[in-house]
């Protein structure tokens, strides 16, 4: 009988611990659990942000690049018919051709302005202000430097003159 009550008590400590454990256990897998849950919500973060890294890594190359092509712009402007023609400036020209192949691979987009429509902050950049009577004020009558844009973000405003 002693032996019996010996075995009881042995089943019932056993129990005890088998219940401790599987406690243990179950506390265990939740924290493993979570610390999983945890890991792979940073290793999307991480993925998300090394992907914008790439996106823009190119971002201070290209900003210095803008006003290499803003001097081609100029110059273009201020060329003469006759010297449109010289060989020499057209291939000086080609280089100007490259810069915009280059920006275009590169998904820089220039901000189109189309002068007579309504000011836009968050794409132009208001530079100065000139009186005209025949249009709405907040109007734009001059681009005086191209915007651009990098993956659907502006990364330079295109700079105008707006109607008081």
């Amino acid at each position: 009988m002693a032996e019996k009550e010996e075995i009881k008590e042995n089943l019932e400590e056993l129990n005890k611990k088998l219940e401790e454990c599987q406690k243990k256990r179950e506390e265990y897998l939740a924290g493993w659990q979570r610390a999983r849950a945890d890991f792979l919500n940073y290793k999307k973060e991480e993925m998300e942000r090394i992907g914008e890294i790439l996106k823009y890594g190119n971002l201070d190359l290209i900003l210095k690049i803008l006003p290499i092509l803003d001097n081609f712009e100029i110059a273009e402007k201020k060329l003469s018919e006759s010297l449109k023609n010289d060989e020499s400036v057209k291939g000086a020209l080609q280089l100007k051709n490259q810069i915009l192949d280059f920006l275009k691979k590169e998904e820089v987009e220039e901000i189109k302005i189309k002068l007579g429509e309504k000011f836009d902050p968050d794409f132009q950049e208001a530079v100065g202000e000139v009186e005209k009577a025949d249009c709405e004020a907040g109007t734009i009558v001059e681009e005086t430097q191209k915007g651009y844009i990098l993956n659907g973000r502006v990364i330079r405003p295109a700079k105008v003159r707006v109607t008081k």
